[in-house]
């Protein structure tokens, strides 16, 4: 028996169900780029595992030990300086490339019917996401991340009924310490990625079932008609977006590798405490209102989002050709968009 005989009757391929599967019709919008973000996101989840499962192999989630590892990892090692950095580019690009599928959703409204639940998933997965980059940036266990960690530990403590508890629960105790670490390096390597590829295979089985939705473009009422094959035109359009990503993430981590500020001092409060870009305008708003406000805020924009579909749905029926969930997305938009220059320029 051949290597291939045997091959293929250890391991007997469908050929049928890969036919099917590759010969799926995609709407000609695909085409553009700005559609082809959806996949962006989960490649770059994809080399986050990669690399942070590099990093594993010297991290150490100590508090008198994990700075000194990341220390070791970035100036040390082989290569650990361009591993870490490319680890904390693709975080970055990932929760970017995200917004911006979600922003492509939001407008184009294809959260419509049958699509609400798919929406919701999505919604959880820009949250794990975030959380991703609030845990991960933690584990750095320097100045500003620890006192950034103490910020967000703080606010969860501040959330409405079950605040001391979620503090508690996030802290391993009453102050950040060996228990905090040791849960926040858990969250992250564990707990978080695999809530995230259930959420995926859920998102990906829904979007297989519904199939994707079709557009209609102003003075282009045929060309939305049009299908294409998934592949090889629809892999080859996500290909060369990956090779795009590639290349711009290889350029960011050579030219503004990941750096290390002070170690972690519980007894010093820098003057100015800075998160990581995409908590900005949390981090403005928490500024200009009180504590209690300021988490209240963020909470009932998560439920805006997560009831979204449904609030569209409302307006459509009762205002109908009046697109008033285009103003508001727009205001929302607009408003997130000055709270993140203002904290970006302001003090």
């Amino acid at each position: 028996m051949g290597l291939k005989s045997w091959f293929t009757e250890s391991f007997p391929v469908d050929t049928d169900t890969l036919i099917t599967l590759s010969s799926e019709p995609i709407p000609n919008h695909l085409k553009r780029w700005w559609w082809g973000l959806g996949g962006t996101p989960l490649f770059m989840f994809m080399i986050q595992v990669i690399t942070g499962l590099m990093l594993i192999f010297y991290y150490i989630p100590d508090p008198d030990k994990a700075y000194q590892s990341v220390e070791y990892i970035t100036y040390t090692s082989k290569f650990g300086w361009l591993i870490r950095s490319i680890h904390r580019w693709a975080s970055n690009i990932m929760i970017a490339a995200l917004l911006l599928h979600m922003l492509r959703v939001f407008f184009t409204r294809t959260y419509r019917r049958p699509r609400e639940l798919n929406w919701m998933f999505g919604v959880t997965l820009l949250i794990l996401t975030l959380l991703f980059g609030f845990t991960g940036y933690s584990l750095v266990y320097e100045q500003m991340s620890y006192w950034a960690m103490k910020v967000g530990t703080g606010i969860a403590g501040a959330t409405p009924f079950i605040g001391p508890w979620l503090a508690d629960f996030i802290r391993g105790g009453s102050e950040i310490g060996q228990n905090t670490l040791t849960r926040f390096f858990l969250f992250h390597i564990a707990l978080l990625p695999f809530i995230t590829l259930t959420f995926v295979g859920l998102h990906l089985y829904l979007i297989r079932t519904h199939g994707v939705s079709e557009l209609k473009f102003p003075g282009d009422e045929k060309s939305f008609k049009k299908t294409y094959p998934l592949f090889p035109d629809h892999v080859y359009t996500e290909l060369i977006i990956v090779t795009f990503i590639l290349i711009l993430l290889v350029c960011l981590s050579l030219l503004f590798p990941a750096g290390l500020g002070e170690p972690a001092n519980p007894n010093v409060t820098p003057l100015h405490i800075k998160p990581e870009w995409y908590f900005y305008p949390v981090f403005r708003w928490l500024k200009i209102t009180n504590l209690r406000v300021g988490v209240l805020g963020p909470i009932i924009f998560i439920i805006l989002l997560y009831l979204w579909p449904f609030i569209d749905r409302f307006f459509e029926k009762r205002f109908p050709d009046r697109e008033i969930t285009f103003w508001i997305g727009l205001a929302g938009f607009l408003t997130i968009m000055v709270f993140l220059v203002w904290e970006i320029f302001g003090h």
